[in-house]
């Protein structure tokens, strides 16, 4: 018997963003991620027959994926993609502009030459799209509409198609009729997604589970007042109506929407962000769920901090956190699992910067030592490691898409002497639970509570919207009902703004270059129940919720910085210097485990560019455990500065340039309180009003553990002589 069994579970989602009343859909998100991470990541299962996993699809994503392949739905980016080149009107060619770089750009753009030279070309964070048109051709155009597409394809598509390699391999000067053919394959690719996890499921290779239609947090529509078990006193929306029968709808209509496209039931169910509460048990155990998943800490909370880590992430009980649970509401029993939040944030945010190779034997390494610990303690059933977390986002990230990375971790998982992969309710069918949780703590797999989705004023307000348009809507059903058509259409809209996506952009803790766009949405569903029914939607559905100013990525300097590089928190000396603040550009994933870093300030002078990062304590202890930081430029490009000697605090400071060193080059740096270096821009190759990208990385053994900010890069230009002046006048 091996010692550990290895539970991968991923959850593919996305919100429902077509517009059922006017026919439009202004997101791409199910298309494009449709093509690459969707059907990529079923083929990355089919490759290796022995390997077995979980595949959480959401219904709102499954129906989406119908539209566009059974239907002939659009949306307005493939709209603009398919108009000619040369008649495209003026308002489309801004879209396509603001919209069709919407990708990684070091690891969708950048590997690119034309697609990167088309970006560069746009000029972001100097020019808005009116000004950056004229510098666009026909035949530009024409190349960044294939790009924008061509870019979400999956390798793997690739590799089995010649053609499309060829079409790829070509670059650039594509016809309208090439460019149509793309987009007639992408369609057929979407087409694949369905009938192939339905192959999977079948051939015993994936269990496929569902979650509430919708994707609403169950616990929040049957209980606003279970947002209190977490945030003891928090504030709550002004009406706390329970919208139980709402939830329950949620569960029976995923429940047969699943049956109808897979054949089967879905045993498992991944609840929406993973939010649980012991009010929805009975519900879930009434549609046929067997068992749920949801974080770690739920588990933590529900025994009282019998299974909780401690400072340094150790697990008090790892043997109770690696295995199933059941939880029991008037006679009906409901297994669990827990996912491991710090291995699953490996491959969410960590293993992108790694070797791939290293990286997935590192997870084996891992999951392999958590069965070793474990079932010495429990030697009749091998150690249940759950890792959860979403299958479409974190590939942009990896450099190849995660194929080598999936690749090997797959293959080498079924040839493991200590490894079983499973799916995760075959595991339970042989090894049931045996622990009982007595209740159920009520939170999420964030945090262990609701913030996110109740917390903000925003949310809160979106609450009450919400609440009235639905009591408006029962009111009608009352006293005047529309016809049963259009009344299930109105209650869809309900359903529909119930989801948890809505909320997530709400508040100041989550941003995205579309957040007006989803306040938008969110209210035109409701919008639609009184246009549906012949009535006018009140002034206040008209109104923005979002009155919270976003989080930049980071501030700019506002002047010149005159630290000197000593590592001591001297708080005058970077009084003018931008900042970035750790966690800041948090949008559709958000990372549980915490890093060393907090802030990174940067700043200069004429001659000079200068970074500081602070730690939660002092800088010298926390960074002793690292063994080298480098400060990486993609502008100018492969230039960057490594500083080793943290566990001395005798630091060396080198620039590299092409992967060798410059001798002619001293930056400077040094450590204590805080973590300071200095480089001139004559050393960085750089000159006045050239662009400046760059991130900060820490490695140990070898191997990235951080990435400062996590995604993206702080951007500035090198500055001329009068910028204070021009700061001043400004």
């Amino acid at each position: 018997m091996n010692s550990a069994s290895l539970a991968l579970m991923w959850h593919q989602h996305q919100p429902y963003y077509p517009d059922d009343v006017s026919g439009e859909n202004p997101m791409p998100w199910v298309r494009l991620h449709g093509t690459k991470d969707y059907i990529g990541m079923a083929m990355h299962i089919k490759e290796v027959p022995e390997f077995r996993c979980t595949i959480n699809l959401v219904p709102s994503l499954l129906v989406q994926i119908r539209r566009y392949t059974e239907e002939g739905a659009s949306d307005r980016h493939l709209d603009v993609s398919r108009a000619p080149a040369e008649g495209l009107s003026e308002i489309d060619a801004l879209y396509l502009l603001d919209h069709f770089f919407m990708a990684n750009v070091d690891c969708m753009i950048r590997p690119y030459p034309r697609y990167y030279e088309l970006y560069l070309r746009r000029g972001f964070g100097t020019d808005k799209a009116d000004r950056a048109l004229p510098r666009y051709s026909s035949r530009d155009i024409r190349d960044l509409q294939v790009w924008s597409n061509l870019t979400w394809m999956h390798p793997l598509l690739f590799e089995e198609d010649a053609e499309l390699a060829a079409f790829r391999d070509k670059g650039q000067g594509w016809s309208e009729e090439e460019k149509q053919w793309l987009l007639d394959y992408q369609r057929d690719v979407l087409a694949r997604v369905i009938p192939l996890h339905r192959e999977l499921s079948e051939g015993g290779q994936v269990e496929l589970t569902t979650t509430p239609f919708y994707h609403p947090i169950l616990p929040l529509l049957w209980n606003k007042r279970s947002a209190r078990e977490a945030m003891t006193g928090c504030d709550l929306p002004r009406y706390l109506d329970s919208y139980a029968d709402d939830a329950k709808i949620h569960l029976e209509r995923a429940i047969e929407y699943h049956t109808e496209l897979f054949g089967a039931p879905p045993r498992g169910m991944w609840p929406s962000e993973g939010s649980v509460s012991h009010d929805i048990i009975s519900a879930m155990t009434d549609v046929g769920i067997e068992w749920i998943a949801t974080d770690e800490e739920i588990l933590s909370h529900s025994t009282d901090g019998f299974v909780a880590r401690d400072g340094q992430g150790h697990l008090s009980h790892p043997e109770m956190l690696y295995r199933p649970w059941h939880v029991e509401d008037g006679g009906k029993s409901l297994q669990m699992v827990f996912r491991d939040h710090g291995l699953s944030d490996l491959i969410g945010f960590h293993y992108q910067r790694n070797d791939p190779v290293w990286a997935a034997e590192d997870m084996l390494g891992r999951v392999a030592s958590i069965g070793q610990a474990v079932t010495g303690q429990s030697s009749n059933r091998p150690a249940l490691v759950p890792i959860i977390l979403d299958g479409e986002n974190c590939w942009e990230y990896y450099r190849d898409g995660g194929v080598q990375f999936l690749r090997h971790l797959y293959r080498k998982a079924v040839e493991h002497k200590q490894i079983s992969p499973v799916c995760i309710g075959d595991y339970l069918t042989e090894h049931p639970s045996r622990d009982r949780i007595s209740r159920l703590f009520a939170g999420s797999w964030i945090n262990h509570d609701f913030y996110i989705w109740i917390g903000h004023q925003e949310d809160r307000d979106a609450w009450d919207l919400l609440h009235e348009t639905r009591e408006f809507l029962q009111q009608l059903e009352r006293e005047s009902p529309p016809s049963k058509e259009i009344l299930q259409q109105a209650w869809r809209e309900i359903f529909i703004a119930e989801g948890s996506d809505w909320f997530w952009w709400f508040g100041d803790d989550h941003s995205s270059a579309q957040d007006s766009l989803f306040d938008e949405l969110f209210r035109k569903h409701l919008r639609n129940v009184y246009t549906l029914t012949g009535h006018h939607p009140p002034a206040s559905l008209q109104r923005p919720i979002m009155h919270v100013e976003k989080r930049v990525r980071h501030t700019m300097p506002r002047g010149f910085c005159s630290a000197k590089v000593d590592g001591r928190a001297t708080y005058f000396e970077w009084i003018d210097a931008g900042r970035y603040e750790v966690g800041s550009e948090r949008g559709t994933m958000t990372q549980v485990s915490e890093g060393i870093v907090r802030d990174l300030w940067f700043g200069f002078d004429a001659e000079t560019f200068m970074l500081r990062l602070d730690t939660e304590h002092v800088a010298a202890d926390e960074l002793s455990k690292i063994d080298e930081l480098r400060v990486r430029f993609l502008e100018p490009p492969d230039v960057e500065v490594r500083v080793t000697g943290f566990a001395s605090r005798e630091l060396k400071a080198v620039t590299y340039r092409d992967g060798k060193p410059v001798k002619s080059c001293c930056p400077q740096a040094a450590v204590d309180a805080v973590f300071e270096c200095a480089v001139t821009f004559q050393e960085l190759g750089l000159h006045v009003s050239e662009p400046v990208h760059l991130f900060v990385e820490l490695f140990a053994g070898g191997q990235s553990t951080e990435r400062i900010p996590g995604e993206g890069a702080i951007e500035f230009t090198v500055p001329t002589p009068d910028f204070e002046m021009y700061m001043w006048q400004a």
